[in-house]
C-alpha cells in the first residue's frame, strides 16, 4: 500500500450543489429554489416572525411596562458569601472590602452600577465594606460583628 494510492471509501465526501449549469444539471433555471416569492429572490432572509403576509403576532399584542434604559443595576453580594471568601482567603477581611477588590479576587465578574448589600447568611468576621446600596438587616449584620459599611 502506497500513500498515493489511497482513496476515501465511496459516499465519504459528498460533492457541493452546484447551482444554475444549465438545464441538465438538474438545478438550471430556477436553481433549485422554486418559482417566484420572498424564497426565490436574493437577499432576502426567510424571518422566524413573517406569517404568510398576516400581521405578525409581535405587533397583534400591547406593548406591556416600560422599561428604565437609565436604570441602575447592581452586582448583589451576601453577608454569607463574604464569609465564606473570607475564610477561603479569597478577600483580606482587615482591608476594605469594595467592588473593584472583589473584581480583582475574581469573586465577582462584573461592575455595573455598584455593589449591593444582602443580608442573607451570617457573618462573624468584622468587615470594612464600601458599598452602593445595602439592606437594614446586612448593616446591623455587619455592625453587631464589630465591621463597618460606607459609600
Amino acid at each position: 500500500m502506497k500513500l498515493n494510492t489511497l482513496k476515501d471509501n465511496s459516499g465519504a465526501r459528498k460533492g457541493i450543489k452546484r447551482v444554475g449549469r444549465g438545464m441538465a444539471s438538474g438545478y438550471g433555471k430556477t436553481a433549485g429554489r422554486g418559482n417566484k416569492g420572498a424564497k426565490a429572490r436574493s437577499g432576502t432572509k426567510n424571518q422566524a416572525t413573517f406569517e404568510g403576509g398576516q400581521t405578525p403576532i409581535f405587533r397583534r399584542l400591547p406593548k406591556i411596562g416600560f422599561g428604565n434604559k437609565f436604570a441602575k443595576k447592581y452586582v448583589t453580594i451576601n453577608l454569607g458569601d463574604i464569609q465564606k471568601f473570607a475564610d477561603a482567603k479569597k478577600i483580606d477581611a482587615k482591608k476594605e472590602i469594595t467592588i473593584d477588590s472583589l473584581n480583582a479576587a475574581k469573586v465577582l465578574n462584573r461592575r455595573l452600577s455598584g455593589l449591593k448589600v444582602l443580608a442573607k447568611g451570617e457573618i462573624k468576621t468584622a468587615v470594612n465594606i464600601v458599598a452602593a446600596k445595602w439592606s437594614k438587616a446586612a448593616e446591623e449584620a455587619i455592625t453587631k460583628s464589630g465591621g463597618t459599611i460606607k459609600k
